[in-house]
């Protein structure tokens, strides 16, 4: 149990050690990540061109330092294409020539709520309209400085996003790990990122009890069926289905030696039977360092992994262009 508490009071402070050190280069789960998201009604885009497009707002957002894995969905880079002008030109052969303007967007689009936009003017030239236009695209560079008050802006609002709905959002937690539902919980405060420094250290405060909780009931569920598996007959086959419940159970719940003493008796149990050792060993607690960096990465795994189970969201962009 020291152990157990340690590893949360040091989960704590890590995340707060990190989040006063902002300068430095952030992980993909400690930073402000936007999710790219290319609507389908944008004029004259082709499968494609979408494809193009999409991987261009992209690279835009991790040069920002704003790319990776989102544990959250609600952010977004966007853009629109409007047609300027289509021309023919007089060559031979004659090839059709696009001006575009692409319009980016950075904003909440859950709550459709647009926090920051650039335009920029392009032109292509190609032998049909479709190779004109993705030629029009292909000249968008990633690396504009024209993209850093759009960038900046966009996350400021995200900024003043979480600082100003923090309470909310950890009452929310709160209310999800009142229901069992530990992972939502979990998600939700690991998506505050380190920037938004005073919510972040509320939110990592809150995190460890709660990872704590996890672990705890998963350890009873694994642990209840790891008994039903060995009450069926007791003998090798039962002791083998046992043993991939036991397998499961972390190091640091709170049942973790009642199962350890659990397995103790299985393996007495097979030596009665046919004079021969039980081949299982549980999972071993690690030291102090290793239970830190553990810790660290099973709460920002189960943050990103949530993340990326959900159902596809359905943005809300009405009135951005």
């Amino acid at each position: 149990m020291k152990k157990i508490l340690f590893a949360i009071c040091v989960l704590s402070l890590f995340f707060k050690t990190s989040a006063q050190n902002t300068g430095g280069k952030l992980d993909d789960a400690a930073r402000i990540v936007l999710n790219t998201f290319i609507p389908d009604q944008v004029e004259g885009l082709t499968e494609s061109s979408k494809a193009n497009l999409s991987n261009k707002l992209s690279q835009i957002a991790t040069k920002a330092g704003m790319g990776g894995s989102a544990t959250s969905p609600r952010f977004i880079i966007t853009a629109n294409v409007a047609v300027l002008t289509k021309d023919i030109t007089p060559t031979a052969p004659p090839m059709h020539a696009y001006t575009i303007e692409i319009t980016f967007y950075i904003g909440d689009g859950i709550a459709g709520t647009k926090f920051s936009s650039t335009s920029l003017t392009l032109k292509g030239v190609g032998t049909t309209e479709t190779k004109a236009y993705n030629s029009a695209l292909q000249n968008l560079k990633v690396n504009d400085a024209r993209y850093q008050t759009f960038i900046e802006t966009g996350k400021t609002k995200i900024i003043e996003y979480y600082n100003s709905r923090c309470d909310f959002i950890l009452k929310e937690a709160e209310m999800f790990a009142s229901k069992n539902e530990f992972d939502s919980s979990i998600a939700a405060l690991t998506a505050i990122p380190e920037v938004c420094k005073d919510c972040y250290d509320k939110a990592m405060n809150a995190v460890g009890p709660i990872y704590q909780k996890l672990i705890d009931r998963q350890c009873k569920i694994d642990f209840t069926e790891a008994k039903n598996a060995w009450n069926t007959s007791q003998d090798n086959s039962s002791a083998e289905q046992a043993s991939v419940f036991l397998a499961k159970i972390d190091p640091n719940s709170s049942c973790y030696n009642d199962a350890q003493n659990f397995s103790k008796i299985i393996a007495k149990r097979i030596n009665d039977l046919d004079k021969r050792e039980w081949e299982f060993k549980m999972k071993q607690q690690e030291d102090n360092v290793d239970l830190q960096k553990l810790t660290i990465k099973a709460v920002r795994d189960i943050g990103v992994a949530y993340g990326k189970n959900q159902p596809k969201v359905i943005y809300n962009i009405r009135g951005w262009w």
